[in-house]
């Protein structure tokens, strides 16, 4: 058995990690998670966009934190138990084995599901600047992926990983 309950899935599709925004569902494959975490203290970083919500300490080296609720809307996220800081692997080219730990505030972050994958499809519309909302699914209410490589524009990235920081690398 899975956390949420979520009993193993024989067939095609991704467990998926499910989190709310506002009224929206959204799902985060698993595969490019390393860590789900409590909400943590962070240290903020000045000149950084609003919802970079700054820099952890985590096993020994620096992680950035974006928080998701800020970047899609302008709302902090809420302070609740259900708030989780989820450690992704962020790629950095296209080299699976070569990544940046990054962390992600998400609200509602308590369940996991097995979506197919066949089930997600294009909306239609141009996400214009919003490189990290994928294809929708429709389960009890409507589910749409989020792709963790278009999280952060160059500037922000530049900014958060810069080359010379040894911080955050992957072993």
């Amino acid at each position: 058995m899975l956390a949420g309950g979520q009993a193993r899935h024989d067939g095609e599709g991704r467990l998926y990690l499910l989190f709310q925004l506002g009224a929206d569902r959204y799902a985060l494959d698993s595969r490019a998670i390393s860590e789900v975490l409590p909400r943590r203290t962070l240290k903020r970083l000045p000149e950084a966009p609003a919802w970079v919500a700054g820099v952890l300490e985590h096993r020994g080296g620096l992680v950035p934190v974006i928080d998701l609720a800020a970047r899609v809307s302008g709302n902090a996220a809420r302070q609740q138990t259900s708030t989780r800081l989820v450690i992704v692997q962020y790629p950095v080219t296209a080299q699976p084995q070569d990544y940046r730990l990054l962390g992600l505030l998400l609200e509602r972050a308590t369940e996991t599901k097995w979506l197919p994958d066949a089930g997600f499809e294009a909306y239609g519309l141009d996400r214009g600047s919003a490189d990290y909302l994928g294809p929708i699914q429709k389960d009890d209410q409507l589910i749409q992926r989020v792709e963790v490589a278009g999280l952060l524009p160059d500037d922000v990235r530049a900014m958060l990983f810069a080359p010379s920081d040894p911080g955050g690398a992957a072993a």
